[in-house]
Order: C-alpha cells, then sequence, then structure tokens
C-alpha cells in the first residue's frame, strides 16, 4: 500500500475518526504505525472496504479500515484489536 497522506478529523470532533479510534483504545500514532506497516490487506467483509492487519508499536494486533480518497491519500474509518493469526 503506498501513501502520501492520512486524513484526521478534529480530537473534538463527536463523529470523527479520532475519537473513534480512541473509543477501541487506540490512538492516531498507533493507527498510523499499523498503516505504515500492514503485514496484510483485504477488504472487510462486512462494509467493503479496504483494510490492512498489523502490529501497534505495544504489540496489539488491529485491523484498520479505510477508505483510498485518492491515490495518495487514505481517510481511516475505524480500527480496533482483533485476535492475532495463528
Amino acid at each position: 500500500m503506498t501513501f502520501v497522506r492520512i486524513v484526521w478529523d478534529e480530537e473534538d470532533e463527536p463523529d470523527g475518526n479520532v475519537r473513534h479510534l480512541a473509543e477501541h483504545g487506540l490512538t492516531v500514532e498507533e493507527v498510523e504505525h499499523v498503516l505504515e506497516n500492514p503485514m496484510s490487506e483485504a477488504v472487510s467483509g462486512s462494509t467493503g472496504r479496504k483494510c490492512c492487519f498489523g502490529y501497534t508499536p505495544s504489540g496489539e494486533f488491529v485491523i484498520v479500515v479505510y477508505e483510498e480518497i485518492d491515490a495518495e491519500t487514505l481517510y481511516p474509518i475505524t480500527a480496533y484489536e482483533v485476535p492475532k493469526p495463528q
């Protein structure tokens, strides 16, 4: 996955992606790390959006679901911890 920019909403935006990540116990930095270092990529079975899987710096295995705004820009929709691959 190649991208140049990640779009983040303001932290105080009630329906924004930053607040949504925080509700799942994740930070912008952790999600950016996974987006920059994905272990695998897929398409979400529930939404049809692109997603990737990877480890946060603290070792949590998470999925990040995102939209591609254009060839260089991503908008993370959600991210949350999932079971580690076996």
